[in-house]
């Protein structure tokens, strides 16, 4: 009886490499090991010269192939797919792969070259071992930074698991490798990070929480004198409007507010008794009539009253 030879399978990492470059070639419409041999061998860009039986060996996972070689079939195959992939990301793609077979874990990995030139990954919506490497790593993710330095936020993970998950970073990476990607993530490429969002200091919703705040601190002053001084919002639509600074664009936006009857029955009828049973249109055109100029001065944790300056229309009278 004759013996059948087969051909060993591939397994772990090498089985992995196998499986990515067997569905690049599909992709690519199943060229010969002929046909992709003899692209390679015609161009004078790529690296290795690969015969048809090292392109067959590579894709089958015959056996573990040179770098130089999976990158040759990779740059083909991609230019082969329709509509093409990009060579340069599909390499990338395959370099951590490759690197696996022979470093584990570790080698799976970017460096963090390829991170600091190429991002994270993950464009496609997956979280990739960089991702997850990315935000473990994040002292943000770990720890609740003051609310003078950081946008406030509820950790994701614990101090001690952040600590771990370092060490097991330094010790499969390297201290070098480890401190670089955290000073790589501290200037401002952090996982989540958006196009000018420098880390920790700004997000896109900042400054509407500002304002709001110190909408809401406003409004609590107006009800303190509002309490004390029955006058006030009567005295302060006489001083809006005998204010020659005020820009022409207020002017006509506060008329036009003025011209919705239903919006000024409620403004005449505002008191700290009524406050809550009004609408905040009524409360902004209050605040319009009682507040000339207000804006932040201070850092977010400060007191209210350090944070935000309000400068009245009618001038506070002094305590008696």
């Amino acid at each position: 009886m004759a013996v059948v030879e087969t051909e060993a399978q591939p397994v772990g990492p090498h089985q992995e490499l196998a499986e990515a470059l067997r569905e690049l070639r599909r992709a690519a419409g199943e060229p010969s090991w002929r046909k992709l041999s003899m692209l390679i061998r015609g161009r004078d860009d790529l690296l290795s010269g690969a015969s048809h039986e090292s392109v067959r060996a590579a894709v089958n996972g015959i056996r573990v192939p040179r770098w130089e070689t999976v990158h040759d079939v990779v740059v083909v195959l991609a230019e082969l797919c329709s509509p093409p992939r990009d060579a340069a990301s599909e390499t990338a793609r395959f370099l951590p792969l490759w690197r696996a077979i022979h470093e584990g874990e570790a080698g799976a990995l970017k460096s963090f070259q390829e991170i600091a030139h190429g991002g994270w990954g993950g464009e496609d919506g997956n979280w990739t071992p960089e991702l997850l490497m990315g935000t473990l790593v994040n002292p943000f993710s770990a720890i609740e930074i003051h609310p003078s330095l950081a946008v406030p936020h509820k950790p994701l993970v614990s101090e001690d698991l952040w600590v771990r998950a370092m060490v097991r970073f330094i010790e499969e990476q390297g201290a070098e490798h480890a401190m670089r990607v955290l000073l790589h993530t501290l200037k401002g490429d952090y996982v989540g990070a958006e196009e000018g969002s420098p880390y920790g200091y700004h997000s896109p919703d900042r400054e509407a929480m500002e304002m709001y705040a110190g909408f809401q601190y406003g409004c609590r002053e107006i009800l303190r004198r509002l309490r004390r001084e029955p006058n006030l919002l009567a005295d302060s639509i006489r001083a809006m409007r005998a204010d020659e600074e005020m820009s022409r664009d207020d002017r006509a936006e506060m008329l036009e507010a003025e011209s919705d009857m239903s919006l000024m029955r409620e403004v005449m009828i505002v008191t700290p008794d009524t406050w809550e049973e009004v609408s905040e249109e009524a409360h902004h055109m209050v605040f319009g009539y009682l507040v000339k100029h207000f804006g932040p001065v201070g850092r977010p944790g400060l007191p209210d009253a350090e944070r935000f300056r309000i400068v009245w229309r009618i001038p506070e009278p002094p305590d008696e």
